[in-house]
């Protein structure tokens, strides 16, 4: 990969990609749901271990059960939003790897199953998932609202009950309304954020 992506895509994707609350009616459909998760599945991730877990809600039932386990200014976002995914990480993820990394798959087996490196290795691989996943949608013209205020034990038990599932965050998805969003906030500058060494 030698070419940098033109400015415009970087700009959909970044420089002038906003978090909506507000969404149109049109629909997220099956094979756009699908296209999202064939392009973040590519996203590295640490051993290829690949331990997030996607949750699309979509219905009028699922969309009421999350919604009643989010602190209530998030309540709206989610059912009027044509999709919200529940980004979650499996702590069994060690047991695909020897599927996710054939070269030593069995090796990272047993190093991610030593106590404490699997629950450390679920979210931060998951949260990186699910970044693409933000990524991802932008690339295909949609737009994205991530969430965190939700009762994530209340989500566990009600969507990954029985499991090694346990959920990280949520991020709506659709079509926003232009103009909704409040005046972008300001970010840290370069040396405000970054140092060389």
């Amino acid at each position: 990969m030698t070419d940098a992506i033109q400015h415009s895509a970087l700009n959909q994707l970044f420089d002038g990609a906003r978090t909506f609350n507000q969404w149109s009616d049109k629909p997220v459909d099956e094979k756009t749901i699908r296209a999202i998760y064939d392009h973040v599945k590519w996203g590295p991730t640490s051993a290829n271990s690949s331990p997030a877990r996607f949750v699309w809600i979509r219905s009028p039932e699922g969309k009421a059960k999350l919604a009643a386990l989010a602190m209530e200014a998030n309540r709206s976002k989610i059912l009027v939003a044509p999709v919200t995914v529940i980004i979650a990480y499996d702590l069994a993820f060690p047991e695909t790897l020897p599927k996710l990394f054939p070269a030593a798959g069995e090796k990272m087996r047993q190093f991610f199953k030593q106590p404490g490196v699997a629950e450390v290795n679920a979210m931060r691989n998951s949260s990186l998932q699910g970044a693409y996943l933000i990524i991802g949608a932008r690339a295909l013209g949609l737009d994205c609202g991530p969430m965190s205020g939700f009762d994530n034990a209340g989500v566990d038990a009600a969507f990954f009950s029985g499991t090694t599932i346990k959920s990280n965050f949520i991020c709506s998805i659709g079509y926003g309304v232009p103009g909704t969003p409040h005046p972008r906030n300001p970010r840290l500058t370069f040396e405000e954020a970054c140092q060389y060494a």
